[in-house]
């Protein structure tokens, strides 16, 4: 049975229920719940969607199936990509199945609306999906983390690389809502520091599935650079478009902020060859990375995004932290979750700082050619690891009032 038919694309979709030992008193009501919320059925359904309560499932499955003796339980629902929507469910997860924990978290704007209902209710919120660096920047909390990546990273390992290599005239092109207005934000910060200069922007709506206007604006600049600031199918859609139009044929660079390995799937290496863009994690880096991407496979039928892997890494840090307690209560959780480094299949070393950012190596990654790969899941090289340290936002800038930057 495929994962679409296990699990239901409604509001709320069925529980899954992991029955574990008698709780201790410190756990509530005798059970650890958590809440999965994401794009079921949109332009992130691929690289996220259905797939992640997967990896969640495989980190209840590692820690035993329960933890300090209380049972799992998960529920899920598609946001729709909608803050109200998303805000919604949220709330109803609090007020009436007292949800402990919520991950996934996707779309930027539906994340900003959740992890407010979080903080007021003194809930955890685990941020997988959600790119934008606001996330743990001028929106932090002591009440969520974020985990795989955030436009910060993903503009310094990209942009930076290509502008150095000489391509110093950028158009960017965004998506029009918060995660697109964060990543062109972030893009032109970079450029700028590092020599280059924007000379034309543009924001598309989202999702959008025709990029032909937008693409021979950009083409027409002259720049070097086309940026694609947006992430899923409208990435997709734009690169396939952009092929169509010969522009990197031309000579002029597109470069991809936010791709994962679902997207090049789908575009193909002949069309996707040579795109150079940041990743949080690979499947293909290590001996352990592959391991626990064939379990995935195995279960899925598809290898892991680097979503996915942060979804099974952060689910985990959090079981552990809970049973490591003996408590639910949120600041106790996320407090012992920051005092252990995340060593696992996503991150080694990794640590969680005071503004909610997991910190963790990130990669520079180049698509192989048709003739370089040696099998449909052989799709990049990586160009350069980018330390922890220099991959993330640094503390002295950050505008986090959990940060004392006195």
């Amino acid at each position: 049975m495929t994962t679409t038919r296990r699990f239901a694309l409604g509001a709320l979709a069925a529980s899954i229920l992991f029955v574990g030992q008698t709780a201790q008193a410190e756990i509530t009501d005798n059970e650890i719940r958590i809440g999965y919320l994401a794009d079921m059925s949109g332009p992130y359904r691929d690289p996220i969607g259905p797939m992640g309560l997967d990896a969640i499932q495989m980190a209840i499955e590692d820690v035993g199936g329960s933890v300090a003796g209380a049972s799992i339980e998960v529920f899920s629902a598609d946001d729709r990509n909608s803050p109200d929507v998303g805000s919604s469910v949220v709330r109803e997860w609090i007020d009436q199945r007292n949800v402990d924990m919520v991950t996934g978290l996707v779309a930027s704007s539906v994340t900003l609306a959740a992890v407010q209902l979080l903080e007021e209710a003194n809930r955890l919120g685990l941020v997988n999906g959600a790119v934008s660096s606001g996330v743990t920047n001028e929106s932090c909390s002591p009440n969520h983390i974020h985990w795989v990546y955030d436009t910060w990273a993903m503009s310094n390992g990209t942009a930076k690389a290509i502008t150095q290599e000489g391509h110093k005239n950028w158009y960017l092109l965004s998506a029009d809502y918060s995660f697109g207005h964060a990543l062109e934000g972030d893009v032109e910060r970079v450029v700028s520091e590092n020599g280059g200069t924007v000379v034309g922007k543009a924001r598309h709506p989202f999702p959008s599935s025709d990029f032909s206007s937008f693409l021979l604006q950009a083409q027409a600049s002259g720049a070097d650079v086309i940026a694609l600031n947006n992430a899923g199918a409208d990435t997709i859609n734009a690169i396939t478009t952009a092929g169509e139009f010969g522009i990197t044929q031309a000579g002029q660079v597109l470069a991809g902020m936010v791709l994962f390995s679902t997207d090049v799937r789908s575009i193909g290496l002949e069309a996707a060859q040579g795109l150079q863009f940041t990743k949080a994690w690979y499947y293909d880096l290590n001996d352990e990375t592959r391991a626990w991407a064939e379990r995935f496979r195995e279960r899925t039928g598809s290898m892991p995004t680097m979503v996915h892997a942060g979804l099974y890494s952060s689910t985990l840090h959090y079981l552990q932290a809970v049973d490591a307690v003996g408590t639910d209560e949120a600041q106790a959780v996320r407090r012992q979750m920051a005092d252990t480094p995340i060593n696992d299949i996503f991150a080694t070393n990794g640590y969680i700082r005071e503004d909610g950012r997991m910190v963790h190596d990130m990669y520079l990654v180049e698509v192989k050619t048709p003739e370089e790969s040696q099998n449909e899941d052989d799709l990049f090289r990586v160009v350069r690891t980018i330390p922890a340290e220099e991959a993330f936002r640094p503390l002295s800038e950050s505008q986090c009032h959990l940060v004392d930057n006195t």
